[in-house]
């Protein structure tokens, strides 16, 4: 029962929801008195008595002390860490115990509805009894690690990749803990359900599937309330926002508004494998129609029953969303772009990269694996990076990304002109090699790779003129690595490094199992989506992922604890160097090119430390002073799964 004089929470709590008093640092304005109930140890009396009044006229409510344990709020107990640790979320509060807040203290069939507190079986007998749960729960009391060896069997049963991730999402709707425990205790296995490739499929057929809303969908219809839209979040600490438009989903085309299963997957893992804690992160997608005529006919489609919106409306939304995202949430909040068009993509980037925290996963992330996995791919082929010489299949977002920091690495490491760095890397787009006598009709995005050469149109013939020792492909067009292509590649070098990176798997330029056996079992091969190990001459060939999820997670962790305000490619550059390093001389001799995903939350730390570093370096960071050790730091603010004792 709640009553207030001046204004209604019955309206933010849905009368059923949660209007969130649990964060702790928010204040409310206007003469208004909230009354919080706890429940009540009278027979019949289910609902609670009164344990508590707060005067909420500018009160914190770390300043409310009260006798009750229900105003048992004490911010240093959870300190330590990231920021404002509210839900006991980070690593260093581990051993704390929590209140479950929502309007009052969670408790009964309530708490065990809500997935940020839910424990299902784990819940002990003292929790049993203190928060009314006696007869909602079998008798039994399961811990987390028998919890995860029961969803993992689950899991299992099911051969349909879309179920699981169907499985898998239920999971996190019912249980937030478990899923984050069961993700990261089986990160190699679930990583392709939680992300691609079947995230892919997720999208595609998100209308069927789609059964709870899991972000924020801001329209055309929201043109003008897009501040008030953000408010309606129930989160107001938020540090990572991932947003798309859906038009360029992965290698699968326009899809609107499904495209959503993108910004909610790329946070699962910036919570699984770079620790940012889940009430924290935002996912986002912008619905300005779509040119998908399967959609638009299709009566389950969730989205704008329309065709695009472009130009000036299209930038209008656009800029309004990024100026309600940093007057709502402030300077320091991320705002990850993800899967726009080109034609958009790197305009957005550029425009807002000065005013705003802005990232580019397509564009800046993939470079930064890809350079990664280049630089320790050199322990196997040895010379310099400006020792080679690279040859795209792709000229858009990732292919001319990874180009320009593969440019920036050898200028930093050569001290030559950016311009003289860029002449060994050559692009194909699809109407063949980019050369200068092209530059007049060429986006503006690709002038700077046009170089002196006469026209080629096909890959194979480019490979045999151009003689790369690398060959990248993010075309997007599956099976386009042919086998007279990789043969070329083959004859040219002893060990061709080959990196198929488009996704999904349908949509990768070749297969592992082809790259090897093609190249007789000397390819360097790493691949966008994972494939198999395969066998090849009495020899088992493990292939490497270079998959974003290696950078992003950390990357943004680094932002995060640091402050920093603005992306600089220098922190692209040291998240690179940071992942190469923590290949393995045993990884080496496997072929790998890239660690495995088993130790993906140490590596993170480590990539955080170094950006963090070089943050602090850039004078970018604003987080003072400087922690003495980044790498401990990192770890103390990474989320972790594990049950918490409640009062």
């Amino acid at each position: 029962m709640i009553s207030s004089n001046s204004c209604t929470l019955l309206r933010c709590s849905g009368l059923g929801g949660s209007c969130n008093l649990s964060v702790a640092h928010r204040r409310v304005s206007g003469p208004s008195r909230v009354m919080c109930m706890t429940p009540s140890s009278r027979v019949g009396d289910r609902n609670g008595s009164v344990v508590m009044e707060i005067e909420t006229q500018t009160t914190p409510l770390k300043e409310i002390k009260s006798d009750s344990a229900v105003a048992d709020v004490d911010d240093n107990e959870i300190s330590a860490g990231g920021p404002q640790d509210v839900y006991g979320e980070d690593k260093a509060t581990e051993e704390h115990s929590v209140t479950p807040w929502s309007v009052s203290v969670a408790s009964g069939y309530t708490l065990l509805r809500d997935p940020h507190f839910n424990k299902g079986l784990a819940f002990t007998e003292k929790e049993r009894d203190s928060h009314y749960l006696r007869g909602l729960l079998p008798p039994t009391v399961i811990p987390q690690e028998t919890q995860v060896k029961k969803m993992i069997q689950h899991i299992r049963q099911y051969q349909v990749p879309l179920q699981k991730y169907m499985a898998m999402m239920d999971l996190q709707e019912r249980n937030e803990r478990l899923f984050y425990k069961l993700l990261i205790d089986h990160v190699e296995e679930l990583l392709p359900v939680v992300y691609t490739p079947t995230v892919g499929e997720a999208c595609q057929k998100y209308g069927t599937i789609f059964m709870r809303p899991q972000g924020l969908y801001i329209s055309l219809n929201e043109k003008g309330k897009i501040l008030e839209v953000l408010r309606n979040w129930p989160q107001k600490n938020i540090q990572v926002i991932v947003v798309t438009d859906g038009e360029r989903i992965l290698g699968l085309g326009d899809l609107g508004c499904q495209g959503m299963g993108i910004p909610v997957g790329k946070l699962s893992l910036y919570t699984a494998l770079g620790g940012v804690r889940p009430s924290a992160c935002l996912p986002i997608t912008i619905d300005v129609g779509t040119n998908n005529e399967k959609l638009l006919n299709d009566e389950l489609y969730i989205g704008l029953k329309q065709r695009r919106a472009t130009g000036q409306e299209y930038a209008e939304l656009v800029h309004e969303f990024m100026s309600a995202v940093k007057q709502t949430y402030g300077e320091k909040v991320l705002i990850q772009f993800e899967d726009f068009a080109n034609h958009n993509a790197f305009d957005l980037l550029e425009k807002y990269r000065s005013t705003h925290l802005v990232f580019n996963d397509d564009i800046q992330g993939t470079a930064s694996v890809v350079l990664a996995g280049l630089v320790a791919s050199l322990k196997l082929v040895g010379g310099k990076l400006a020792d080679h010489r690279f040859l795209f299949l792709g000229a858009g977002e990732a292919g001319t990304g990874i180009a320009e920091l593969i440019a920036l690495e050898i200028s930093k490491q050569t001290n030559l002109p950016l311009e003289d760095a860029r002449k060994n890397i050559w692009l194909v787009d699809s109407k063949g090699l980019i050369v200068s006598s092209r530059k007049e009709s060429l986006q503006h995005f690709k002038k700077p790779w046009a170089h002196e050469h006469e026209p080629v149109k096909k890959l194979v013939d480019a490979v045999n003129q151009i003689k790369p020792t690398v060959l990248i492909g993010t075309s997007g067009q599956g099976q386009t690595f042919t086998k007279e292509v990789i043969e070329a590649m083959s004859s040219i070098n002893e060990k061709p490094i080959i990196l198929s990176l488009s996704n999904p798997t349908s949509q990768s330029e070749c297969t592992a199992e082809q790259a090897y056996t093609w190249s007789q079992g000397r390819a360097i091969f790493a691949s966008g989506s994972p494939f198999p190990p395969v066998e090849y001459g009495g020899k088992v060939f493990v292939p490497g992922q270079s998959n974003n999820a290696y950078i992003f997670p950390g990357f943004g962790l680094g932002l995060i604890m640091s402050g920093t305000i603005r992306v600089h490619d220098d922190l692209l550059l040291a998240a690179s160097e940071a992942l190469a390093a923590e290949v393995s001389q045993e990884n080496y001799d496997k072929g790998l090119i890239f660690p495995p995903f088993t130790n993906i939350r140490k590596i993170s730390a480590q990539i955080a430390a170094k950006v963090a570093a070089k943050a602090y370096e850039l004078g970018l960071a604003t987080r003072l002073p400087q922690p003495k050790n980044l790498v401990e730091f990192a770890e103390s603010c990474m989320y972790t799964p594990s049950y918490r004792s409640y009062r």
